[in-house]
């Protein structure tokens, strides 16, 4: 089993630690980690911009202060987030598909989403730094503080990849690049050279659910990012939740992009994996056949 760390992505330039954090806090378990990660790295003060109905109710009792705020509030979220006096910014967590239906828009979301030619994640996130560094608060990187939880290239399990799932690897690492440079997804599952699922709005789990669905025991998961990636927001991520699912399903192997795939608590990863003879692997994405 490999233990190597990762590393930033190919080019990034090393991000000085903030001695203070503004933390906009999505869903899930990767703000917590950033949070218990950030403390261990020597940051003074974490302040969390959470949304009500997201963000894990862990993050306030971790943060110096945290602040609620409605998802679609954007003018409210901008004004919040400049008053804070803090001047260093992370983006972590997901949001739930659905609730980007339900939003009700202030009139300072209104405007940035019609100025927007194409909406994904990268137009809207990417919109809403810029608006954030005309308030004097920068976007960092999102694996900020998390460059220990994205493994490099290497096998992570205990168990190799048979002959058959390193072909699957390959199809699926060709296709989840076209796919995610489409904006459709990260993910994509295989199963003998047969595509079962691409991820779509409904995200990675609802994605793994489908795949069991239409081809029983043995799928394949793959995992990477887009090329030209904006590594602020949106980085693929991977954890126990993650693994149980695919253990659900009787999937066989998971593969994941070295150095651009954040794997939280990685030593439960890895256990739940061998606990079920799944294949942990992370691939060199620069090196994609």
């Amino acid at each position: 089993m490999s233990s190597m760390a990762g590393e930033p992505p190919a080019g990034a330039a090393a991000v000085p630690r903030p001695a203070e954090l503004l933390l906009i806090a999505g869903g899930g378990a990767y703000p917590v980690e950033l949070i218990r990660s950030a403390r261990a790295q020597g940051v003074r003060r974490i302040v969390a911009l959470a949304f009500r109905g997201e963000t894990d109710r862990a993050v306030p009792a971790l943060a110096d202060e945290t602040r609620w705020l409605t998802m679609g509030r954007l003018h409210d979220a901008l004004a919040t987030a400049e008053s804070v006096g803090i001047r260093d910014a992370v983006m972590a967590g997901r949001i739930h598909p659905s609730n980007l239906f339900r939003l009700r828009p202030d009139r300072a979301a209104f405007e940035m989403l019609a100025a927007l030619k194409v909406k994904n994640a990268e137009t809207i996130f990417g919109a809403i730094a810029d608006r954030l560094a005309e308030r004097g608060v920068r976007l960092h990187p999102a694996y900020l503080f998390m460059e220990q939880a994205m493994p490099a290239p290497g096998q992570l399990s205990a168990r190799a990849p048979t002959a058959r799932e390193e072909a699957d690897i390959a199809l699926g690492r060709r296709v989840a690049k076209a796919t995610s440079g489409l904006d459709i997804g990260q993910s994509v599952l295989i199963k003998d050279g047969v595509i079962l699922a691409i991820e779509a709005f409904e995200g990675t789990d609802e994605a793994i659910r489908r795949a069991g669905r239409l081809g029983g025991a043995g799928a394949v998961l793959v995992k990477c990012a887009k090329r030209g990636h904006d590594m602020r927001f949106d980085i693929p991520v991977i954890g126990t939740r993650t693994v149980r699912n695919l253990r659900r399903i009787r999937a066989s192997a998971l593969a994941v992009e070295a150095g651009r795939t954040i794997v939280l608590e990685r030593a439960a990863v890895v256990r739940e994996a061998d606990r079920q003879g799944l294949c942990l692997i992370a691939f060199e994405g620069d090196s994609m056949p």
